[in-house]
């Protein structure tokens, strides 16, 4: 089965091209105009689309004339799954928390998963022995404390969440960009690490997840064995056509 899977996100617009289960292509940063393209170029049998922003008619639409088979449009409230949602208010459910999710569940069949979707939003998203999804947390991405300290302050600059994700933060800012740049990185990876921690006392044969774009900032900062995917939304919206294609 050859799939495209579409995941619109708050910034930007991610494309995943799969044959059987294994990402053969995928783009980020994709209008609707190449996104078509693409899907000209790999043929896939069919697609499905996911957005936490602007709503996915258009985008199944526009691409319904170019696939032969099923388009599906990702509705967390209402789509068949392949585990079990446990959030008590699923029509409110982020589609791509669900989608990491199911892609976790499918990576590691019968465990206890941590997601860490870090990207607008840094999401940790638990989902139980491989088949249920709990729910977990939504705080600011770094992105956006960088950008809340020069909004909700007179004087303070916006910084940028630095291009290189190894570069050394120090702990004690000796000047105003240094000490906003310590309490904004080195304030979310504690942060991060913490809840790690909580939730590998309380489910010690944990496996955690590392995804989204600020991923490659995380990984070096973060306790513990971590597994960085940085495919794992897509990985998951492919798990869900799947699903949804063959029952």
């Amino acid at each position: 089965m050859c799939t495209a899977t579409l995941d619109i996100g708050n910034t930007a617009v991610k494309y995943g091209y799969f044959e059987g289960n294994e990402l053969r292509y995928r783009a980020t940063g994709q209008t609707l105009a190449e996104v078509l393209a693409l899907v000209q170029l790999h043929q896939p049998t069919h697609a499905i689309v996911a957005s936490v922003a602007e709503p996915t008619t258009d985008w199944a639409a526009a691409l319904r004339p170019l696939i032969p088979g099923h388009v599906l449009e990702l509705a967390p409230a209402t789509t068949p799954l392949p585990l079990r949602n446990g959030y008590a208010t699923p029509h409110t459910l982020g589609a791509d928390r669900l989608a990491a999710a199911v892609g976790a569940a499918w990576l590691h069949p019968k465990q206890d998963v941590l997601v860490i979707d870090a990207g607008t939003a840094i999401k940790c998203d638990f989902v139980e022995g491989g088949h249920t999804f709990r729910g977990g947390s939504i705080g600011p991405g770094l992105r956006l404390r960088f950008q809340a300290l020069h909004t909700f302050t007179g004087r303070l600059p916006l910084l940028e969440v630095p291009n290189a994700p190894s570069v050394a933060v120090p702990l004690i800012g000796d000047d105003t960009q240094s000490a906003i740049r310590s309490g904004v990185l080195n304030g979310a990876a504690a942060e991060v690490n913490g809840l790690i921690d909580t939730y590998r006392a309380q489910y010690p044969g944990l496996a955690v997840l590392l995804t989204g774009g600020d991923a490659g900032f995380f990984q070096p900062r973060l306790k513990g064995y971590i597994f960085a995917i940085p495919e794992l939304v897509l990985l998951g919206l492919h798990r869900i056509l799947v699903h949804n294609v063959e029952n």
